[in-house]
C-alpha cells in the first residue's frame, strides 16, 4: 500500500517530559476515512501519541507523515486540516449557536462564511436552535455545537477526546450516526476514550500501555491475539461466588454482566481444573464462551496496572 493510502504513517516516535518517557518507539499507520480508537489507562501516552501523529507536538525522535505532510517540518499545513473536539465544552456560553459558529469561521479566515455556517447547521440539525444561547443547551446539543465548530472548516482529520462523556444514550447514538456519515464522506477520525460503547464503534483500535502500543487491530483481531479463556456462569448469589473465584490463582479475571459472570484465565486446563468443584454445584450453570471485548479491555488494563 502506498503512502497516499494512509492518513497517518509514522515510524519510531518517542517523546519524554522531564526525562520521563511518555511515548516510546511508536510506529503506526492509519487509513484514510478510518475511525481509529486509542484505548488504555490514564497516563499511558494516548493524548501525547495523538498530538504527535497530527503535528501538534514535536517528537524527540522518529519521523512520518500526516495527510501527506511531514510531521516535523510541515506542522502548520497539518494544523489547518485538523478538527479537534475536546471533552470539555469550550465555546462561548453567552453566544448563540450561530454566533459561536460565525465567530469560529472568522478565526479560521474562511471564505463564504455565511454559507458554510448555514450548511453545517443544517447538516447537524442545529438550524431550528441557531439563536439559542449555548449556556441553555442540553449536553447533547452542546455536543452537536462543539462538533459543528470542529468541522466547520471541513478538516480531513477529526480528533475526538472522550466525545460523549456526560450525554444520554439517545444523544450518543445520534452523535455516532453523524461521525459515521463523516467517515463515509472521507473524514478520518482519531478517538481517545474509555467508553466501551464508543470504542466498539471504531474500525480499528490501539491499546496503549507505558507509552507503547501493546496490541492493535480490529476488535475480532484483538480478541484472537489475547490468550484468554472464558467461562460463563449463571446461578444464585453471584457476588459470593465472585469472591470465591477471584482468589483462585488460575483465575485472572471475573467480570459481572447483569445476571452472568465471565470467569477468565490464560491456561485452559488449569482454569478448568480449578473450576470443577464449583461446576459440580447443581445450582450453577457453566458453559465455555468467547471473551467479550470488555473482558479483553479489563484484562489488559489490569495487567498494565500491575506492571506499573
Amino acid at each position: 500500500m502506498s503512502t497516499i493510502d494512509w492518513i497517518i504513517d509514522v515510524r519510531h516516535l518517542s517523546k519524554s517530559f522531564k526525562n520521563q518517557p511518555a511515548v516510546v518507539d511508536l510506529s503506526l499507520q492509519i487509513r484514510r476515512g478510518e475511525i481509529f480508537g486509542f484505548l488504555g489507562p490514564n497516563g499511558t501516552g494516548k493524548t501525547t501519541t495523538i498530538r504527535m501523529l497530527c503535528g501538534l507536538l514535536t517528537p524527540d525522535s522518529g519521523e512520518g507523515h500526516c495527510m501527506g505532510f511531514d510531521i516535523l517540518h510541515e506542522t502548520e499545513k497539518i494544523k489547518s486540516q485538523i478538527g479537534y473536539m475536546t471533552q470539555q465544552f469550550s465555546l462561548y456560553k453567552e453566544l448563540s449557536i450561530v454566533e459561536n459558529l460565525n465567530f469560529r469561521a472568522q478565526l479560521y479566515g474562511l471564505k463564504d462564511r455565511k454559507k458554510l455556517v448555514t450548511n453545517i447547521m443544517e447538516k447537524l440539525g442545529l438550524t431550528q436552535r441557531q439563536h439559542q444561547l449555548a449556556r441553555n443547551l442540553s449536553a447533547g446539543w452542546k455536543q452537536r455545537l462543539a462538533l459543528a465548530s470542529a468541522v466547520l472548516h471541513q478538516p480531513l482529520l477529526l480528533l475526538l477526546d472522550e466525545p460523549t462523556a456526560g450525554v444520554d444514550p439517545n444523544a450518543r447514538r445520534d452523535f455516532w450516526e453523524l461521525i459515521h456519515t463523516m467517515a463515509s464522506e472521507g473524514t478520518s477520525i482519531l478517538l481517545s476514550t474509555h467508553n466501551m460503547d464508543e470504542i466498539e464503534r471504531c474500525q480499528r483500535i490501539a491499546y496503549m500501555g507505558k507509552g507503547k502500543i501493546i496490541t492493535h487491530g480490529t476488535i475480532p483481531e484483538l480478541i484472537s491475539q489475547v490468550n484468554l479463556i472464558t467461562w460463563e456462569v449463571t446461578g444464585p448469589n453471584l457476588p459470593l461466588l465472585t469472591k470465591q473465584l477471584e482468589v483462585l490463582p488460575t483465575v485472572d479475571l471475573v467480570t459481572t454482566f447483569y445476571s452472568t459472570l465471565h470467569v477468565s484465565g490464560s491456561d485452559a486446563e488449569k482454569l478448568e481444573n480449578s473450576l470443577k468443584p464449583f461446576m459440580a454445584v447443581a445450582s450453577y450453570h457453566w458453559k465455555k464462551t468467547k471473551p467479550s471485548f470488555e473482558d479483553i479491555f479489563i484484562w489488559l488494563t489490569k495487567k498494565e496496572l500491575n506492571r506499573q
